[in-house]
């Protein structure tokens, strides 16, 4: 429902873009790019609200399947670990046999894991259908992103659909705060799953008439070993954290060693590490890191807090998170003038600030309803430090490259973003896991959070500095 909405405010935006272009003698985009525009954002959305509306309901999913408080966080692991192991993989598998094909097997894996989710009544079918909803973000999200850019030949049409494309996903999190508080709160916590299913079905329905495939292109590869010990390490560390197992965490650790010896040495990598040797791109992706894994598991504390402290329902905690929220969708707007006018290294340092110093006070909230009044000024504002880091990072990690490696320096702040996103909710969960009491446990992880976001401030500053000086991008 939501998505098919943001789909007609595509359409709509879509068509009033056409209308100014026009006056500025720009290429006006077709009414089958339109439909490709709208089709491949609405996926790209639809996988973006689905990370916050499984936010909400997490706590509710839990108690209904039988999943303990520190096993929740497994909800949101199963999903992110796929996803970010397998992205490199399947996005290689479409530029080799078509990113058509991989988009559109990744929609109706989606569907299916979307049904399975929405029935399940137990952890394992829950945990399975959270996974395999991971493997179709996968396929799904590379392949959207590819056959956007390639859809859209002119530069100043793509950038105004790339634009587009973060607009929504960085009002993807409140959209899917409200929603799934909606759907959890009035209908059923099995609709956070189910909404995917007619939206999925919706856009196979059509994609396969508009969406133009590709060609694959010469001297592509795939490089099995590197997504194997990428994915197979990323589960170990996770696992190691999370069940405090040191064997995994070792495991995992040396895998993802030979992950980088396998890409120092192959032909065609899954990642350009050989770009990490420039600080702007070394720099700018450590930031992500933080900035996404910090970010993530915070969210996963605050769920927590809100209905397993405080006692508030889905629909209640999706408007906490909602208000707030705006905060990015401004950021999503104001951060590109932001960078502009003040560089990417202050900007990202100072945002990067703004994000971990109004974490800091939450390590104040208790068990009264009166906190909200620290907390939801304190997300607002991290929000939108969130966003604009997010934006100053990607520009850091991004800009100071050839025009040759301009994608490839894409792909692997994408690369950070997934793993990230993989790791932040266990960390976080794994630290709050060492207290016996749920509030104390999530002082201690927002302690945790505000320093290693701190740190990172200090060493990514002083990095920079060394390298170019800072300018107005």
């Amino acid at each position: 429902m939501n998505t098919l909405i943001a789909a007609g405010m595509c359409i709509l935006i879509c068509t009033q873009n056409a209308r100014s272009w026009r006056h500025m003698k720009t290429p006006v985009m077709t009414a089958r790019q339109r439909v490709i525009g709208v089709l491949l954002l609405g996926a790209s959305f639809m996988l973006s609200v689905d990370f916050s509306i499984l936010n909400i309901a997490l706590p509710v999913v839990g108690h209904a399947v039988g999943l303990g408080i520190h096993d929740l966080s497994w909800v949101s692991t199963a999903f992110a670990l796929p996803a970010a192991g397998l992205a490199l993989l399947f996005g290689r598998l479409g530029d080799l046999f078509g990113r058509k094909g991989m988009f559109l097997t990744g929609l109706a894996i989606l569907a299916v894991a979307s049904l399975l989710g929405g029935i399940a009544t137990n952890p394992v079918l829950l945990l399975g259908a959270r996974a395999l909803q991971g493997v179709a973000a996968a396929a799904t999200a590379p392949a959207a992103l590819s056959l956007l850019i390639t859809s859209f030949t002119d530069k100043r049409l793509r950038a105004r659909m790339l634009g587009l494309n973060g607009a929504l996903l960085s009002g993807g999190f409140t959209v899917g705060a409200l929603a799934g508080g909606l759907l959890v709160g009035t209908l059923s916590w099995r609709w956070a799953f189910l909404i995917n299913v007619p939206v999925a079905i919706a856009i196979l329905v059509v994609a396969p008439f508009v969406v133009p495939a590709s060609r694959a292109p010469e001297g592509v590869r795939l490089d099995v070993a590197g997504a194997a010990s990428v994915t197979a390490g990323l589960f170990a560390v996770v696992f190691g954290i999370t069940e405090r197992s040191l064997p995994s965490l070792a495991a995992g650790i040396v895998l993802l060693i030979a992950f980088f010896w396998i890409e120092r040495r192959v032909k065609a990598p899954l990642v350009a590490l050989d770009l990490l040797a420039r600080r702007s791109v070394r720099w700018g992706n450590l930031a992500v890191l933080t900035i996404f894994s910090m970010e993530a598991g915070l969210i996963f504390l605050m769920t927590l807090y809100l209905q397993d402290v405080l006692h508030f329902g889905a629909l209640t905690t999706g408007l906490v998170f909602g208000v707030p929220g705006l905060a990015s969708i401004g950021a999503g707007i104001l951060a590109g003038r932001i960078v502009g006018k003040r560089g990417a290294r202050r900007v990202l340092l100072t945002a990067l600030a703004v994000q971990g110093g109004f974490t800091a006070p939450l390590v104040l909230l208790g068990h009264a309803s009166g906190s909200l009044w620290l907390l939801i000024p304190a997300l607002f504002a991290g929000f939108f430090g969130h966003i604009t880091s997010v934006v100053a990072a990607t520009v850091t990690a991004t800009s100071d490259v050839p025009d040759s490696d301009a994608g490839l320096a894409a792909g692997l702040v994408t690369v950070s973003q997934r793993v990230a996103t993989a790791l932040g909710v266990p960390v976080l969960g794994g630290v709050m896991a060492i207290r016996s009491d749920l509030l104390d446990g999530i002082h201690l992880s927002v302690v945790v959070d505000a320093l290693l976001t701190l740190a990172v401030i200090v060493i990514v500053g002083a990095g920079l500095k060394k390298a170019s000086p800072d300018s107005p991008q």
